[in-house]
């Protein structure tokens, strides 16, 4: 072991720093364990801290580089917001890291946001460098920062200006695009796009452009100049119906109150005549779980994937599932998609304008009026809609990210992964109709990554008048002027061509374009409308005899949890009941509305964000990875033929077809692939861990066993 130490130590190692990243404290000869029962077995190396990342650099090189490589943060980097807990061990006993330390850890623990769990060893550590890297790590996750001392000034501050966004996303920053969503919905005959805000003279938390019915003038809008219009979420429409966010604030006085009452009289007026068609007002905050059931729900959820070592994992196993359930999260993700499906009747089927209500209209608003646009747009299944539509309903929507992912360690009461619960709900609709999205589920985790990579704007502001004024203002040094910030939506920042294939779904069902004389005999609606019944609804069979008299029965019987999932689709309304029921009746059109199944097994994990860091969760060959490796390989064959079609037979062979690296090798990928290959883990005891360790020791077991086992001739 001192003979392979000290060849390690001559090999230096140097972090990779990203333009204006500064290194702050270093430690040698620190050993980053191996995910083992309490075994110190893993790697030495060096474990820095920047004002940027938490990293470790191994003193012997990898094997092999990691094939989904990021080429912003490594497989050993960890950014100083994606840090989500931090622990130290004393005498085998786990505290948690403050600012003022009294001793300083053997050990640490650091638990990320992204679920990955990190143990560093400072046993072999000197004090010096203990002190300096203990004292820094948490001065630097721990302790609350300005907003101006984030990373991504000091990156956009020295990093080479490049003011050119390199996506076809739209931003949604100039009035232009508004009115081009308004025309690509067909909604620019009642409503319009209006420049009222461009300065920030109505509101600071709406964007300076968004979309108002046809009747409202710019001049009743600047009528509220300085105490701004109960609104705090742009418009979202879709065809011929509306979805409005509106905001009521606590506190506010009489005059302003009365103010925003008669402005909302006055628009819901105009929407309730003609042409437009009738309205219903959803009060999201008296009718879903609020934001503090959802961090609740997710406080409690994420502890199930926190796992120290395999020990922890598999005394968790044999109840796993009834602390699932015990979580709440899967039964708020049905409680949503619930939601978006009564929506979505309202609309389709009975012709109606939704206007949803909130406090704030940033949270709530944004979940169901986007999971209602994908739902029913195709459009935005694609990558570039699913991104556009991010940006209109969350960034311009004035979704408060810095606050919700607690960015600055300031807001921890307005902490809450709304933005997440999203990202969930939309994974839900991907693994029930894969064929109908452009991207795969692969994206939809690497998207939930860059929550917490601060050299990208997109998620660290609470609205765009804050970005606005940020970019304005410049960073710390006044004297650089005007900044420019990276957009998320450039993926070609983070990874290599040969990545990026892993983000595009390759069984998406491309919608076939019409040509000109099919177009002009098509109406303009769903195909899944168009099977639905034209005639008034009937009412709502009554329940019934069995229905009536067994709940109670099954609830005692079979318990809480079974009849759960045999009623749980029971909470939509009687109306959305019947609409729901009719739409699964029928074949799924994946360029029509999809209405997810919500029943019981139709709400699942999401595996590979949540159970990516586990080796024992793993599926050795198994997994959406090994479908896609198939699809792909067949893809490549298919070309490949193609390819020698066209050539008639020659023997010039395009380097273009060789193969890639990343779906060649199917027996070193696992369910963890793209984020790790294969993984050696430990074997599923027989006997739950708990009672494993009640029958004693591992030499009794041993003796035990040889009692019953009879040795033949070898």
């Amino acid at each position: 072991m001192e003979v392979h130490l000290k060849e390690s130590i001559e090999k230096e190692v140097n972090p990779h720093l990203l333009p204006g990243e500064l290194l702050l404290c270093e430690a040698d000869m620190v050993l980053k364990c191996i995910r083992d029962d309490g075994s110190n077995r893993g790697t030495y190396g060096k474990l820095t801290c920047t004002n940027f990342k938490i990293s470790f650099l191994g003193y012997c090189a990898l094997e092999e580089e990691p094939q989904f490589k990021n080429k912003v943060t490594g497989e050993n980097d960890i950014t100083l917001q994606c840090v989500d807990q931090l622990y130290g061990i004393y005498d085998d006993r786990k505290k948690p890291l403050y600012n003022q330390l009294r001793r300083y850890p053997e050990k640490i623990i650091i638990y990320c946001k992204d679920l990955r769990v990190f143990h560093f060893c400072l046993r072999y550590t000197k004090e010096e460098e203990v002190k300096r890297i203990v004292s820094g790590i948490v001065h630097q996750t721990q302790i609350p920062k300005l907003f101006k001392r984030l990373f991504l000034f000091s990156y956009a501050t020295a990093a080479p200006k490049d003011t050119e966004i390199k996506t076809q996303t739209v931003m949604f920053d100039t009035i232009k695009d508004w009115r081009q969503e308004l025309a690509r919905t067909k909604g620019n005959l009642k409503y319009k796009a209006v420049s009222a805000n461009e300065d920030y003279k109505v509101s600071k938390q709406l964007p300076p452009y968004f979309v108002v019915p046809m009747a409202v003038t710019e001049d009743s809008l600047l009528q509220y100049q300085g105490k701004g219009v109960p609104a705090g979420a742009p418009i979202s429409l879709f065809f011929n119906s509306i979805e409005l966010g509106l905001a009521f604030s606590k506190e506010q006085d009489d005059s302003t109150s009365q103010m925003h009452k008669t402005f909302l009289e006055g628009m819901y007026k105009t929407v309730h005549k003609p042409p437009y068609e009738a309205m219903k007002i959803d009060d999201l905050s008296s009718s879903l779980p609020s934001v503090q059931d959802i961090q609740t729900a997710y406080t409690k959820f994420k502890q199930l994937f926190l796992v120290d070592n395999s020990s922890d994992f598999w005394d968790t196993d044999v109840k796993w599932f009834s602390l699932l359930e015990s979580t709440n999260w899967q039964e708020i993700i049905r409680r949503y998609l619930g939601k978006a499906i009564e929506v979505i009747d309202l609309l389709e089927a009975q012709n109606t304008n939704v206007l949803l209500v909130e406090e704030n209209a940033s949270d709530l608003c944004c979940v169901i009026a986007s999971l209602v646009q994908i739902m029913m747009d195709p459009y935005c299944r694609t990558k570039l809609g699913f991104q556009s539509l991010i940006q209109k309903d969350w960034i311009m929507g004035g979704h408060a990210f810095l606050n919700r992912c607690n960015h600055l360690r300031q807001t921890e009461r307005e902490e809450a992964p709304v933005f997440l619960l999203f990202l969930d709900c939309v994974w839900q609709l991907v693994q029930q109709y894969p064929p109908a999205f452009e991207f795969t589920e692969t994206y939809l985790t690497v998207l939930s990554d860059c929550l917490y990579i601060p050299i990208f704007s997109t998620f660290f502001f609470n609205c765009q008048h804050q970005k606005d004024t940020a970019v304005a203002c410049g960073g710390y040094d006044a004297e650089i002027g005007p900044l420019s910030f990276l957009s998320v939506w450039d993926w070609s920042v983070q990874f290599e061509p040969e990545a990026l294939a892993l983000l595009n779904n390759p069984l998406y069902a491309e919608k076939p374009k019409l040509d000109k004389n099919q177009r002009k005999t098509t109406r303009f609606k769903h195909q899944r409308q168009l099977s639905l019944p034209l005639t008034q609804s009937k009412p709502p069979p009554k329940r019934g005899f069995f229905k009536e008299e067994t709940d109670q029965l099954i609830k005692n019987i079979l318990g809480k949890r079974i009849s759960r999932l045999i009623t749980s689709s029971d909470e939509l309304q009687s109306t959305s009941r019947e609409f729901y029921d009719n739409w699964h009746y029928k074949p799924v059109d994946l360029h029509g509305i999809l209405l997810p199944r919500l029943e019981g097994p139709g709400i699942r994990v999401w595996a590979q964000r949540y159970l990516r860091w586990i080796p024992e969760a793993q599926l050795p060959g198994g997994g959406t990875v090994a479908t896609a490796t198939t699809i792909l390989d067949t893809m490549e064959d298919v070309q490949s033929l193609q390819k020698k079609v066209d050539e008639k037979h020659s023997e010039v062979v395009s380097s273009e077809m060789e193969t890639s690296a990343l779906t060649r090798n199917p027996a070193r990928l696992s369910s963890l692939f793209p984020f790790a290959l294969l993984q050696r883990h430990s074997f599923k005891p027989v006997l739950p861990t708990s009672t494993w360790k009640d029958l004693g020791s591992e030499e009794d077991l041993a003796r035990r066993d040889d009692d019953f086992v009879e040795i033949g001739d070898d």
